[in-house]
C-alpha cells in the first residue's frame, strides 16, 4: 500500500504534503564523527517517506507502517521516552521546541523504503519529522540548525551517543558526489565523481537481521574512546578537563603512538580504529577525486576489516556479509552499515556484474544462515541529493 492511500485509509481526506529523507550509505569514517574525525558518504535513492497534514490543536498524531502502534502527544507536552518506535519523533518534538515555539501539530503516516538497520533510518526519520513540524509551524532551519537539532534528540531524549556523520550525509549529500566532512570545524566537500571512474552501482545486502543502536554497544565503544583520549593526555602530559568533552581528535598521532602500549587492550583497539580510519578517509577522498575505484574499494574492505578487529564490532551475520563481498568478482569494495551489530552491508560493484555479485553473495549467505531465508534481501541504489530544505 503507498503511504498516501494509508492516510486516506486512516484519517478519511487527503494529506497536504509528502516529505521525503534519503537514507544514507558511510564507505569510510566510521565510527569516528562522535571523536570529532572525518567521513565520508553518500545519499541513496530510498529513504524515508512522510504523509502528513496539519492538527491545529497542537496534537501529534503518527503511525508507523513497519509497526502497529500509534503514537500521540502535544507539541507542549512531550512525554518521557516510551521506549518504542516512536521515541525518535518524540525527542525531535522536544528539540525543536527548546528553540523555536510550536504551535500547530500534525497527523501523519511514516514509511520507510528498505528494512531497518545500518543506513541511518532513525536520523532520516526524524529529519523529516523535524521538516514537517516546521513547515506547518513556518519555522525555517538552516542546514546546520536542522542537523544539530536532529543529533541533540538522538542524543538527549534517544540516548544514544551519535555524532553528527548519518544528519549531515541526508543533508549535505548530493548525486554522483562524495561527502567529505570533518568534524572538528564541520567544514565539507563535494567531491564530484571523476568523469574517468568506472561505472559503479551501490548493493545494499540486508542481513535479515534488525536492531536498535540505544540497546547495542555503540555507547560503550564511544565511552572507551574518551578513556583512551582521556588516559594517552594524562600519560603525555597533556591538559585535560571534562571527560566528555574529551575526544581522541585532542590527541596528536605521535602522542598516540607513543603512549598507546599502556592502554587497556580495548582501549587501545577502539583509538587503532579511530586514527587508522582518520588517514582512511583522507586517502579515499583523493582515490575518489582521482577515479580510482579500486583503491577507493579496497579502503573500504580494509575499513570493514578494522571495524571487526579494532572496534569489535559486527554479529556473525554481518561478519560473514562482508567476508563473502570481499572475495566475489565484480565488488570494488565493501563493508556493514551503521553501529555494526545487525543490520546490513554495502557493496560497491561493477554494474557489469550484477546478477553474479547478486546471486553468488545471497546463495553463499544462506547456505550460512538459512533461517533467515525470507527476511535476507537485497537493493541495487544509485546515489542521489541529500533532503531538499524550503
Amino acid at each position: 500500500m503507498k503511504i498516501t492511500d494509508k492516510f486516506i485509509e486512516t484519517y478519511k481526506r487527503e494529506p497536504e504534503h509528502v516529505g521525503f529523507t534519503p537514507y544514507r550509505v558511510c564507505p569510510l569514517g566510521a565510527h569516528s564523527d562522535h571523536q570529532l574525525g572525518r567521513i565520508t558518504g553518500f545519499a541513496i535513492d530510498k529513504g524515508i517517506r512522510f504523509a502528513y497534514g496539519p492538527k491545529k490543536n497542537g496534537v501529534i498524531e503518527v503511525q508507523s507502517m513497519q509497526f502497529e502502534k500509534r503514537a500521540q502527544w502535544h507539541v507542549n507536552s512531550v512525554p518521557e521516552k516510551q521506549d518504542d518506535w516512536a521515541d525518535h519523533l518524540r525527542g525531535a518534538t522536544l528539540s525543536l521546541g527548546k528553540h523555536y515555539p510550536l504551535r500547530t501539530g500534525l497527523c501523519g503516516v511514516i514509511n520507510g523504503e528498505m528494512p531497518i538497520g545500518g543506513l541511518s533510518s532513525s536520523a532520516a526519520v526524524i529529519i523529516t519529522f523535524l521538516l514537517a513540524l516546521c513547515k506547518l509551524n513556518k519555522i525555517t532551519l538552516e542546514p546546520e540548525e536542522l542537523i544539530n537539532i536532529a543529533k541533540e534528540a538522538e542524543n538527549k531524549y534517544v540516548g544514544v551517543a551519535c555524532g553528527k556523520l548519518d544528519q549531515s550525509c541526508e543533508v549535505y549529500c548530493r548525486k554522483d558526489n562524495l561527502l567529505f566532512m570533518d568534524f572538528v570545524d564541520d567544514s565539507y566537500e563535494l567531491i564530484p565523481q571523476n568523469e574517468n571512474m568506472k561505472p559503479y552501482k551501490i548493493v545494499i545486502f540486508f542481513s535479515g537481521l534488525e536492531r536498535s543502536l540505544a540497546s547495542s554497544a555503540f555507547n560503550m565503544r564511544v565511552d572507551e574512546c574518551r578513556s583512551a583520549a582521556y588516559a594517552l593526555k594524562a600519560l603525555s602530559g597533556m591538559d585535560y578537563g571534562k571527560f566528555e568533552e574529551t575526544n581522541l581528535r585532542d590527541v596528536p598521532y605521535e602522542v598516540y603512538k607513543e603512549y598507546k602500549d599502556q592502554l587497556p587492550e580495548n582501549w587501545r583497539k577502539r583509538a587503532e580504529h579511530w586514527y587508522t580510519e582518520f588517514f582512511r578517509v583522507k586517502a579515499g577522498a583523493e582515490a575518489w577525486r582521482d577515479g580510482d575505484l579500486e583503491k577507493f574499494g579496497q579502503l573500504c574492505l580494509e575499513s570493514g576489516h578494522s571495524s571487526i578487529y579494532n572496534w569489535e564490532t559486527g554479529s556473525p551475520e554481518l561478519k560473514k556479509l562482508y567476508e563473502i563481498i570481499g572475495q566475489t568478482e565484480g565488488v570494488y569494495g565493501g563493508r556493514f552499515m551503521g553501529a555494526g551489530f545487525k543490520g546490513c552491508s554495502m557493496a560497491i560493484i561493477n554494474p557489469d556484474y550484477e546478477e553474479s555479485v547478486i546471486e553468488t553473495v545471497s546463495r553463499q549467505y544462506l547456505e550460512a544462515f538459512p533461517e533467515l531465508e525470507g527476511k535476507y534481501s537485497v537493493h541495487v541504489c544509485k546515489t542521489a541529493d541529500g533532503v531538499h530544505l524550503e
